[in-house]
């Protein structure tokens, strides 16, 4: 008789506000669901920063095809940096606080409900890209967004309501800086690649940008009037974004960004600090399985 086909799904215990007898009840519908369809069902729990990205490896050397991430925008990065340019594909239960890869691809936001689609789903190829080889496959930036990103990364509660909170605060402590793009200076609010069109929570900074054309868009906030920030803010959630004059956007494969200092930035929303003042982006056409 031939073996079972494995799937592995991670679990990070701490993403997102849902509960832990919420992850308990989407783990156990991944096991019976994953049985019921023939597969054999392996689950990991994540212990550390990074433990996903081991894991998703070494499924990968084991050739498990499938592997479920189940958790924040977090947990998603982590796991999907491991599976890049190789046959094992990706399928996203999101239990995060922005779930920006999720939306952008339509997966169900009930985490019961995308267990399924992951487990029937078929593997469709997009793109993923890296800032100083740092993976990213929704949106790496500076500027606002990053400072808005190491602000909420302090905060003792995470979700929708305080990210709201954070941003209002940091809107009036932050301002313009100057940035080198391919060696033309710009002041600007915001500089934003976006390989899928959303930050998360239906915040769309590319509302044209297609995860699987081979391309970045390079997104531009120049500095604005305090009273345009209310009509910014309802074009972003309204995808309207693009028509603002605030805003400016190309497409490109790669982009080098330099600063007067260490670079402050984010990684699908996760803030680092570049240890010197320049950052590389650059595209990965075609480098990740997503089952759909």
């Amino acid at each position: 008789m031939a073996s079972l086909s494995a799937v592995l799904a991670i679990i990070n215990p701490l993403s997102g506000t849902t509960s832990a007898e919420q992850k308990a009840l989407i783990r156990e519908t991944f096991l019976r669901k994953a049985e019921a369809l023939g597969f054999a069902p392996e689950v990991a729990v994540t212990t550390h920063p990074g433990h996903a990205t081991e894991l998703a490896a070494h499924a990968v050397l084991r050739g498990v095809n499938r592997v479920l991430a189940i958790g924040g925008d977090g947990t998603i990065n982590e796991t999907a940096q491991a599976l890049r340019r190789s046959a094992t594909a990706l399928g996203i239960v999101p239990v995060g606080s922005g779930n920006g890869l999720a939306r952008h691809l339509n997966v169900p936001l009930n985490p019961l409900v995308a267990v399924e689609r992951a487990l029937r789903g078929q593997p469709v190829v997009i793109d993923s890209a890296e800032i100083n080889g740092h993976p990213f496959f929704c949106t790496a930036g500076m500027g606002f967004e990053a400072y808005v990103a190491h602000e909420f990364a302090q905060q003792p509660v995470r979700g929708l309501p305080t990210y709201i909170k954070t941003a209002f605060r940091a809107f009036w402590a932050y301002k313009p800086e100057r940035f080198i793009i391919d060696g033309q200076e710009r002041e600007l609010f915001s500089l934003t690649f976006a390989n899928a069109g959303q930050f998360g929570n239906n915040a769309w900074m590319a509302p044209k940008a297609n995860i699987a054309d081979g391309r970045l868009e390079q997104c531009e906030i120049h500095p604005f009037p305090a009273q345009a920030a209310a009509m910014l803010t309802w074009r972003l959630f309204n995808k309207s974004l693009d028509a603002s004059s605030y805003w400016r956007g190309k497409a490109v494969m790669k982009a080098v960004v330099e600063a007067s200092g260490p670079l402050r930035i984010h990684v699908d929303g996760e803030p680092l600090m570049l240890p010197d003042n320049k950052a590389d982006i650059r595209i990965l056409p075609s480098s990740l399985l997503v089952l759909l």
